[in-house]
């Protein structure tokens, strides 16, 4: 999906300098401009290679910056190449039609069917250095190992949940809830991604649906109702979250389905927004890298997986965008005040096993919950 600005490259440049745009929603918005930004370390390796040499990083938008490769850049002398997707389904259709990468940026619900594709290749664990520090309950997740091989390497974690506007939203003294997004006193104010990937499963969690048991036929029509009942609230379906972050600084949304990140980069803005603890509880995810079985550059390929689940980036992917990071020693690194304001503590797994955990799913259910999903959202 283009993402779109409505602000000029030097208003963007001003609000990046004046602390009130995030380093990621510059890349963001710049990329919905249409301008492509470069960036060159300053580093002094003993050669630097050049870009050709390098290895290509396909991956959701924002996770495209140097800052999430500072080991590699050091090894190498700049960042990998950057290509970006909007969704899970947007990557895998891209490869699947023959675009060829070293290193992709799946989630885990979705991992099974990347592997099934034949696309990928396991990886080499004695390359990457930092894997026996990357948190052991995130190492087997479901489709991560496939015939003896490991070909998921977990790099961040984080949840879905409702980013509301404070002095908008009243909530009439009722706990949080996945309800706010179906509140129709607020029609017209509403925000929510537009991939089926997030959303549907934030309904079935407000529906009261067991994951093991939203392939039925039963609850899968029950959660398409509850989307078509929500419908004509929304003013905005989008898989670019810096567009709702927009929309919510503008007053022009109440409320929005969004990443854990938001609110870290709204209240950096001084907007005030709560990240809500919905009362049915929140979806929480885990994305990592896999590899192209015909990866160009293996080596470097298995370089961009070490670099995305070192200490480094984990500590810098936890203060900047707010989400957790595969890496144990990474909060180590961020100090308890931080972390507190962020809502994560040293111990990742109270986070991990308080929230409800995607679980994979097989080929005709995700085709059958996108398609239906493209229905509800074109009005049908």
């Amino acid at each position: 999906m283009k993402r779109k600005t409505d602000i000029s490259p030097q208003e963007m440049t001003d609000r990046l300098q004046s602390g009130t745009l995030s380093r990621r929603q510059f890349q963001q918005m710049l990329a919905g401009a249409g301008i492509a930004m470069v960036a060159t370390p300053v580093l002094s390796p003993s050669a630097l290679a050049a870009p050709a040499d390098q290895g290509t990083y396909f991956t959701w938008g924002g996770y495209d910056i140097p800052e999430l490769f500072a080991p590699y850049i050091e090894q190498h002398g700049e960042a990998p190449n950057f290509a970006a997707f909007g969704g899970s389904e947007e990557g895998l259709t891209k490869l699947m039609g023959g675009y060829v990468v070293d290193v992709a940026h799946p989630c885990n619900a979705v991992l099974p069917r990347w592997v099934a594709s034949g696309l990928l290749q396991p990886f080499d664990l004695s390359q990457l250095s930092n894997w026996d520090d990357v948190i052991p309950a995130l190492k087997n997740l479901e489709g991560s190992v496939h015939d003896g091989g490991t070909y998921f390497a977990p790099m961040d974690w984080g949840q879905t949940s409702i980013t509301y506007r404070e002095d908008l939203f009243d909530l009439q003294g009722a706990e949080e809830s996945w309800g706010m997004l179906w509140d129709e006193r607020y029609a017209g104010q509403i925000g929510v991604i537009a991939s089926a990937g997030d959303t549907w499963w934030c309904a079935t969690i407000f529906a009261g649906v067991d994951f093991t048991e939203m392939t039925t036929d039963e609850n899968f029509d029950k959660v398409a109702a509850l989307l078509r009942q929500q419908r004509p609230l929304v003013r905005l379906y989008t898989d670019d979250v810096t567009t709702l972050e927009q929309a919510l600084a503008s007053g022009e949304l109440v409320a929005a389905m969004t990443w854990n990140s938001s609110p870290v980069d709204l209240k950096r803005q001084d907007v005030p927004v709560r990240w809500a603890n919905p009362k049915e509880g929140a979806l929480t995810w885990v994305c990592g890298a896999v590899m192209h079985k015909d990866a160009p550059n293996p080596e470097r390929a298995h370089d961009i997986i070490d670099s995305l689940i070192s200490v480094d980036t984990g500590r810098f992917l936890i203060d900047e965008y707010g989400y957790g990071h595969s890496n144990s020693k990474s909060f180590d690194e961020v100090s308890e005040e931080r972390l507190a304001e962020l809502g994560l503590t040293r111990n990742p797994s109270e986070m991990l096993d308080a929230g409800k955990f995607q679980i994979p799913l097989d080929e005709e259910f995700t085709s059958r919950m996108n398609g239906e999903f493209e229905q509800i959202k074109a009005g049908f």
